[in-house]
């Protein structure tokens, strides 16, 4: 999911845009790949710390211990993240910013963090995970954007950087619930490690209310997110591919939330928002070659229509 994010906004959105980019293609994919290497062994390091936990809630799905020891899974974690950290120094001095390394080792020493204390903190652990994921997305904006921004670019470049947030911030929100919909799912095993989750904190029953209201206000948000920049745009094919496939199946899981009580129930509505984030992250590319379209399709328009071209070469003379 964060490689395809990430590969999304740049061929699909950033490629379209008549922009200098600071990375080359190849350097780009380095990015990708830090990210995922890091991420990787944020995995790896919470699975080592969530052995106990994991044999009670998914035991089919546990692997340290049975596929491969304890030990073994540590080389593995400190691999992923030397790589992924060093691959991050190397695109800091790329752009010449050898500052933003630190980004790099931040994220990594914070998904440590996560798995050793932070987790069990109440909703603290939750907003960590979704925020990580949130800044998979802003870094693209730090190492592509930020370089090549100049006087006479600043204000397009700023529109850019401000599409890059809004989608980092839908991310945030859809994680966010999606991670306490999975604390609801696991509730038996972390009762048993002594965890204190908002699920256990709150009960199943006002947990659920409380996703309810946090999707019902998402639905809102978006609903006005996609009346005022796509219908008020003529972006009409993106309008319905948002409805579609992202605001129906979040009224969905909406309704569905109220009533969901086993642990099956929120298995498939953890699944469900998986999916309405993946067809939000795309919709960036359906954006793009919904205004390309529009584009063309105006072309042609001014090209058969001699009364359209003469009155804009009269408002050019």
């Amino acid at each position: 999911m964060l490689a395809f994010m990430q590969l999304i906004f740049r061929y699909g959105f950033l490629k379209f845009q008549n922009i200098p980019l600071a990375l080359t293609d190849w350097q780009y994919g380095l990015l990708v790949l830090s990210t995922v290497l890091i991420a990787a062994a944020g995995y790896v390091i919470n699975n080592i710390f969530d052995q106990d936990t994991d044999l009670e809630n998914k035991p089919r799905m546990v692997v340290i211990g049975k596929s491969i020891t304890e030990s073994a899974a540590y080389n593995i974690y400190a691999t992923l993240n030397i790589s992924g950290v060093a691959i991050g120094f190397y695109l800091s001095n790329v752009i010449v910013k050898p500052s933003f390394a630190v980004i790099f080792i931040l994220i990594a020493a914070t998904l440590y963090i996560y798995a050793t204390s932070l987790k069990q903190m109440i909703v603290l652990g939750n907003v960590i995970v979704a925020l990580l994921l949130s800044l998979s997305v802003v870094i693209i904006g730090v190492f592509d954007l930020y370089p090549v921004i100049n006087v006479g670019n600043q204000l397009v470049m700023s529109n850019l950087f401000s599409i890059l947030l809004d989608y980092a911030l839908f991310a945030f929100i859809i994680n966010f619930i999606r991670e306490i919909v999975k604390d609801l799912e696991d509730i038996n095993g972390d009762t048993k490690q002594g965890m204190k989750t908002l699920a256990i904190v709150l009960g199943v029953g006002k947990t659920t209310k409380l996703v309810f209201a946090m999707s019902l206000l998402s639905i809102i948000i978006l609903f006005v997110y996609t009346k005022t920049y796509f219908v008020f745009n003529d972006l009409i094919i993106a309008t319905l591919y948002t409805f579609f496939f992202v605001l129906a199946p979040l009224i969905f899981f909406t309704i569905k939330i109220w009533t969901a009580r086993s642990k099956e129930d929120f298995h498939t509505l953890s699944t469900l928002l998986k999916w309405i984030l993946f067809f939000g992250i795309l919709s960036i590319a359906i954006i793009s070659l919904n205004i390309k379209y529009n584009a063309s399709r105006q072309i042609k328009t001014i090209q058969t229509d001699p009364s359209i071209r003469f009155s804009q070469e009269t408002t050019i003379l």
